[in-house]
């Protein structure tokens, strides 16, 4: 029982720290990518980024907000300019 209501308590004060725990989701996903730019010709991470949004129904535009707050992964807007980026470098 006590379990139970542990569970059911703990996202009431978890909600708040969501957004820093996405925000550095978000770091280490960004800092992978600079790994994967290093072996790979940017294009085609970003063709497997969006085949990867593509075949799981995820919109490759969405709602910035919602992003900023929930998403541990970059949005492929921000993503992808920042691998044609890294590739120049």
């Amino acid at each position: 029982m006590a379990l139970t209501l542990f569970f059911l308590v703990v996202p009431v004060f978890t909600f708040l720290f969501q957004p820093l725990l996405a925000m550095y989701s978000r770091k280490h996903e960004f800092e992978a990518d600079e790994y994967a730019a290093r072996f790979t010709p940017a294009r085609d991470l970003i063709h497997a980024l969006v085949k990867l949004y593509k075949d799981n129904a995820s919109t490759l535009t969405p709602d910035p907000l919602h992003s900023a707050f929930y998403d541990s992964h970059p949005r492929p807007r921000l993503a992808s300019p920042r691998l044609e980026q890294l590739a120049k470098a």
